[in-house]
């Protein structure tokens, strides 16, 4: 199935009422804070949310078939922001102009923030920036952005973005107003899998508890083969302490190039998942080296593809020593 549409261009959200009536009521009575924390399990439609927040901040027209915060799509600010030519949006974001990824948000970008409010909104009510996510910001990024958090723009909001707040700097935080977007379960993401991505039940249901109820991020593995990556890891882990070398060696040739990537942060995501249930069973009889093992193990498979983008390590590499580790936990439970 296609990828997900980008955020800017979502219009119906549900299960986030009480979020929206949150805002609403603040802005309702004057009491708009300059800058937001929208917190959440990724894949619960916070930027989708954070779009919405903006769009009524710029002046779109309420429609209320769209819910508490809906715009119709052929508003002229909806229109305005879906072509990222509203002079009075500013967006930060990990994509590029062409769609591609980068590692963070750069310092140059972040930088630029002050000069956007310190004029007065060209045709709307405020001026707006989304920060998607603030856990992309990089050291120095992060810095100008508490510059601007500091000194409060008039008729200025600054949405921010963020699955793991705990990861941000202090004072990033208590300058923001938090507002919780909550997950709306494995059921509701079940039923919105089924609807958008046309899945049979039993797969719309695996890839809502792979991305534990989150709605968004069930979609969004669908959109990326998790699916077939999942039953990879698990044919991985039954063979242990055996392996299949030449279907590793094969898999391992997918994770070169650009788009390898991808691949590689998803094969660990779901190894590092089923591992860690295994290990939550495991815990279930008592202390054992298994059980002191298989933790461990967990712990690398959730850590390497981050060390290996940060530091540029070879991705073939970093799998077969996750092979090899495996290996040795499943020997350690024999």
């Amino acid at each position: 199935m296609d990828a997900p549409p980008h955020p800017r261009d979502v219009y119906g959200l549900d299960g986030l009422g009480a979020a929206e009536a949150s805002f609403l009521d603040a802005l309702g009575r004057g009491r708009l804070h300059h800058a937001w924390l929208l917190v959440g399990p990724e894949g619960v439609g916070k930027a989708t949310l954070a779009y919405r927040m903006a769009r009524r901040l710029l002046g779109a027209q309420p429609d209320p078939s769209h819910g508490l915060l809906g715009a119709a799509p052929s508003d002229v600010v909806s229109r305005q922001v879906a072509a990222r030519s509203h002079p009075d949006l500013m967006v930060l974001e990990r994509a590029t102009d062409d769609g591609k990824a980068r590692k963070s948000i750069p310092v140059d970008e972040a930088r630029r923030l002050p000069e956007f409010f310190a004029n007065s909104p060209a045709i709307s009510p405020y001026r707006v920036a989304i920060i998607d996510a603030a856990d992309d910001l990089n050291v120095n990024a992060a810095n100008a952005v508490l510059k601007t958090l500091e000194e409060p723009p008039a008729r200025g909001v600054i949405l921010l973005v963020s699955h793991a707040p705990g990861k941000l700097l202090p004072t990033i935080r208590s300058r923001c107003r938090r507002l919780v977007v909550p997950a709306p379960g494995v059921e509701a993401a079940t039923s919105m899998v089924e609807q958008r991505a046309g899945l049979a039940h039993r797969d719309a249901e695996r890839l809502a508890r792979m991305a534990h109820g989150a709605p968004g991020r069930a979609l969004q593995l669908a959109s990326c083969g998790a699916l077939a990556m999942d039953d990879a890891a698990s044919e991985i882990l039954r063979g242990l302490p055996a392996i299949d070398e030449g279907a590793l060696l094969a898999m391992a040739d997918t994770f070169r190039g650009g788009e390898g990537a991808a691949r590689f942060e998803l094969l660990f995501e779901r190894l590092a998942d089923q591992v860690h249930a295994m290990t939550t069973r495991l815990a279930t009889t008592g202390s054992s080296p298994a059980l002191d093992r298989w933790a461990a193990v967990w712990e690398r498979l959730s850590r390497w593809p981050g060390e290996a983008e940060a530091i540029n390590l070879d991705r073939a590499d970093v799998f077969w020593s996750a092979i090899s580790d495996l290996r040795a936990a499943a020997r350690t439970a024999m």
